[in-house]
């Protein structure tokens, strides 16, 4: 019995011992139970959840990427030099002091419209330039001279000689609605091609004071002082403006930016192309808004139409029979409300045809048939036009 005993203890000794060593260095070998967990070691891969690649034919759906894609390149940056004018009649001695003068530097932006080498651009940028150098967005340079400038609208056509040229494509501004997407492109303080993304907080915005014929498209997309000709584009990258002037008291964007529509500066653009000039409608008057207290006054039950005070002798609308007094309701079946209305209706009128202008007279609604005479140059400044920036006080 006792040599059984010794047996069973040396046998459960070395069976000990065998699973102290297993359980050691095999750990995986034994099971008890749940099992004994392994250790945890640094695995060859680690696999990860990645989000799907985006086709590069297909931008994200929150992404103007693509519309920007498309215009950039035909914006271009525009350099300007003035060189100081000499005062006449100085002596020499004070005449050397004026010599060492530098040209003034002025920047601006444009748009190429043409593979003929036109270039859209704000007259303000242009006005006065000796000289005008272009720099597309590819890096190319070249002089620039100036087909023709219209400041009643603040545009000028520059032209370039340059082969295999950037071409923007033109939307249809009468397609734009407030709320709409639009991206403002170009060299701000010139510190390159610049993309700023926003909304048309108006249009047909008139009555600012900045040209003598407005139809502004109001953004707030972020408009800085070098914006002024670039372009203003809809979301798939059609222009539908050229940015113009920004209202700030800093100098800065305040969210309050204007351009002009491209049906406006398309128009002008082929004038000044064709002519060098751009020619309006013109029937000679002086109109002035009819305000609440005129209304009263003139006992009409609301303000509507514009009165004339002023009518130029020997004019059209004086041929025509106009008188100061007259209110002015529609001009060839357009109603007009304000002297905005008055002037461009006027304006897009063909020289030499006849329109029907419908007047209030004496409490009596009267049509008069006037033949548009040809708008002479210059005729009138706006009262706040904007600085080279293109920044109204």
């Amino acid at each position: 019995m006792r040599r059984l005993w010794l047996l069973f203890s040396q046998t459960a000794t070395i069976a000990l011992a065998a699973l102290f060593v297993v359980s050691t260095l095999k750990p995986q070998w034994v099971h008890f139970g749940a099992g004994v967990p392994a250790p945890v070691g640094k695995p060859a891969v680690v696999t990860i959840q990645a989000a799907p690649q985006a086709s590069s034919a297909l931008p994200a759906a929150d992404s103007y990427s693509a519309a920007a894609q498309k215009a950039m390149p035909a914006v271009v940056s525009i350099t300007t030099a003035k060189m100081p004018r000499r005062t006449p009649g100085l002596d020499p001695w004070r005449r050397q002091f004026q010599g060492n003068r530098q040209p003034a530097i002025g920047l601006g932006s444009g748009v190429i419209v043409s593979p003929n080498g036109y270039i859209l651009t704000n007259n303000h940028v242009v006005e006065g330039a000796d000289q005008i150098e272009v720099t597309l967005a590819d890096g190319r340079e070249a002089k620039a001279v100036l087909v023709g400038r219209d400041p009643d609208t603040d545009l000028a056509v520059l032209r370039i000689a340059l082969d295999h040229l950037p071409v923007i494509t033109f939307g249809n501004d009468a397609n734009a609605h407030v709320g709409d997407v639009v991206l403002a492109i170009g060299y701000p303080f010139g510190v390159g091609q610049t993309v700023t993304q926003g909304i048309i907080s108006a249009l047909g915005r008139t009555q600012l004071g900045i040209n003598t014929f407005e139809n502004f498209i109001q953004t707030d997309a972020a408009i800085n002082p070098g914006n002024s000709g670039g372009a203003l584009v809809d979301a798939r990258g059609n222009l539908i403006g050229i940015n113009t002037a920004i209202f700030s008291r800093s100098g800065g964007s305040l969210g309050i930016g204007f351009a002009v529509p491209v049906s406006t500066a398309r128009n002008v653009m082929q004038q000044l192309i064709a002519s060098g000039q751009v020619v309006r409608g013109w029937i000679g008057v002086e109109p002035q808004d009819v305000t609440d207290q005129l209304a009263r006054a003139l006992h009409l039950p609301h303000p509507e139409g514009v009165i004339i005070v002023g009518v130029l002798r020997q004019g059209p609308a004086d041929q025509a029979g106009i008188r100061p007094g007259d209110i002015v309701l529609r001009v060839d079946g357009k109603a007009v409300d304000n002297t905005g209305q008055l002037l461009n209706t006027v304006a897009a009128l063909k020289p030499g045809s006849e329109a029907a202008i419908d007047v209030l007279r004496d409490g009596r609604a009267q049509t008069l048939r006037v033949r548009i005479g040809v708008r002479p140059q210059n005729l009138s400044q706006p009262a706040q036009p904007p600085d080279s920036d293109g920044v109204l006080p």
